[in-house]
């Protein structure tokens, strides 16, 4: 609904990712009418979109899919749904109140009775991680990879490592074989798998990529282009050459808006809160955070 100082809505969600529309739908099937999903990319879905692989759905629709086959499927329950992509939240102004940008409207200001905040985890940078040597275009986290295969069809190494022992480190994995990339190796720090240990027995006998545990990173290697990675295990350090290198997981929730404290307490579906979830453990928990705005908003 348009006022004189903008728009005012019953409930806005911000992020239009598994757990931003999977809150939404679930809203108005309960019968609340007016809602707005704001989504900053041109097309709602979050990161299953770009993830070609299997695995996605079982958690929230007892079937399997892959990523793109899964975002489709929460886009199509969304479809009665007012989701607006290419809308970027700037900042909040108030409690409940937000500036937001969009191509066609310019900066515009939204109100809503109650807030969902639902925009994820990001991976952590290189910089993160105090990861030295030399910045590189061929140095780039899960996410951007995905991007790059499976939207963009670009082949951005051949012999990449990949750093991480996470699910999405194996995701990473994963893409790399849809492009007939063949990584030189998997790096992890700890001593163990954050993944199931036998994922690291698949990247070994399924995809021929040594995992080498207990190891770090030290620097990056090249001056134009990747050309190895320094690694260190035990005290002893080596040069691994490859030609890319891929930074996987250790995410950190997508918070910033949240940053100065003017918006006051939106609700956190997903990944913005607590710890890492699969895209189909974050539909199925945004189903209940769901049920309880309704009892409230009613």
């Amino acid at each position: 609904m348009a006022t004189r100082n903008g728009e005012q809505h019953e409930v806005v969600v911000v992020g239009g990712g598994p757990a931003g529309l999977a809150v939404a739908t679930h809203l108005k099937a309960h019968g609340i009418k007016d809602i707005v999903v704001l989504e900053r990319e041109t097309e709602a879905g979050g990161v299953p979109r770009h993830c070609g692989h299997w695995g996605f759905g079982w958690e929230s629709h007892r079937r399997l899919m892959s990523g793109p086959a899964y975002a489709a499927r929460l886009r199509e329950e969304a479809s009665h749904v007012n989701v607006r992509t290419g809308h970027t939240v700037l900042a909040f102004t108030g409690p409940g109140t937000m500036r937001v940008h969009s191509a066609e409207t310019g900066i515009v200001q939204i109100a809503a009775k109650r807030v969902v905040l639902a925009t994820g985890a990001r991976e952590s940078s290189r910089a993160a991680r105090l990861i030295g040597g030399s910045r590189l275009p061929e140095v780039m986290n899960t996410g951007t990879l995905q991007q790059l295969v499976y939207l963009k069809h670009m082949k951005p190494f051949a012999r990449p490592v990949i750093i991480g022992g996470e699910w999405v480190s194996f995701s990473a994995l994963m893409t790399c074989a849809h492009m007939g990339i063949r990584p030189a190796a998997m790096i992890v720090e700890e001593a163990s798998l954050d993944a199931p240990w036998l994922f690291g027995v698949g990247a070994r006998l399924r995809y021929g990529v040594p995992v080498h545990k207990a190891t770090r990173l030290v620097s990056i290697q090249g001056t134009e282009h990747v050309t190895g990675v320094e690694v260190e295990t035990g005290g002893a350090r080596r040069i691994i050459a490859c030609d890319g290198v891929i930074v996987s997981g250790r995410f950190v929730p997508e918070d910033t808006l949240l940053a100065g404290g003017l918006c006051g307490s939106p609700v956190r579906a997903g990944n913005v809160q607590g710890q890492l979830k699969t895209a189909g453990r974050c539909v199925a928990e945004a189903r209940h955070i769901a049920e309880t705005l309704v009892k409230e908003l009613r």
